[in-house]
C-alpha cells in the first residue's frame, strides 16, 4: 500500500484532513519503532513500502543496540500527539485509524506480532485481521 493510499485510508477512518492523517501516520510509526523490539520493527518495515518503512528505522540507537521502550498507552499517545502537532483526542482517533490501516497492509501474523508488543489498553478494540490472501 503506497503512502498516499495509506494516508487516505487513515483520513477516511479518523475523519481527518489528509495533512493531519499523514502527520499522525508518521508519528505512529516512529513511536511504534521506539516501543517494539528492533526485530519487530524490521519485520513490519519489510512488509511496507519504503515511504512508510523509513519511519520505522528509528528502532536502534546510534550503536545499533535494540531499544524496546516500556512506556504505556498514555505516553504512546502523548508522543504521537507531540510529533503530529495535534490534540491528544485527535491523536487517539488517529492511532486507532493507523492500526486499522496497518491491519489491512500487512499479513495477519505480522499484525498479531506487532499488537503483542504494544500495550493492551492502546490496542483494545482493534479487531484482529481475518486470514486472507496475504497469508497464503
Amino acid at each position: 500500500m503506497r503512502f498516499p493510499l495509506f494516508v487516505d485510508a487513515v483520513a477516511r477512518r479518523a475523519q481527518l484532513r489528509p495533512e493531519q492523517a499523514a502527520a499522525i501516520s508518521r508519528a505512529v510509526l516512529r513511536t511504534v519503532a521506539e516501543r517494539v523490539q528492533t526485530g519487530e520493527a524490521d519485520d513490519l518495515a519489510a512488509q511496507l513500502p519504503d515511504e512508510l518503512s523509513a519511519y520505522l528505522d528509528e528502532s536502534t540507537g546510534p550503536t545499533g543496540v535494540a531499544r524496546a521502550g516500556t512506556f504505556g498507552p498514555v505516553e504512546f499517545l502523548r508522543r504521537v500527539a507531540d510529533r503530529a502537532g495535534v490534540e491528544p483526542a485527535t491523536a487517539q482517533v488517529g492511532v486507532r485509524a493507523v492500526f486499522a490501516t496497518l491491519r489491512e497492509a500487512v499479513t495477519v501474523g505480522e499484525f498479531e506480532d506487532l499488537m503483542s508488543q504494544l500495550p493492551g489498553r492502546l490496542t483494545r478494540g482493534i479487531e484482529p485481521p481475518e486470514p486472507g490472501p496475504r497469508d497464503g
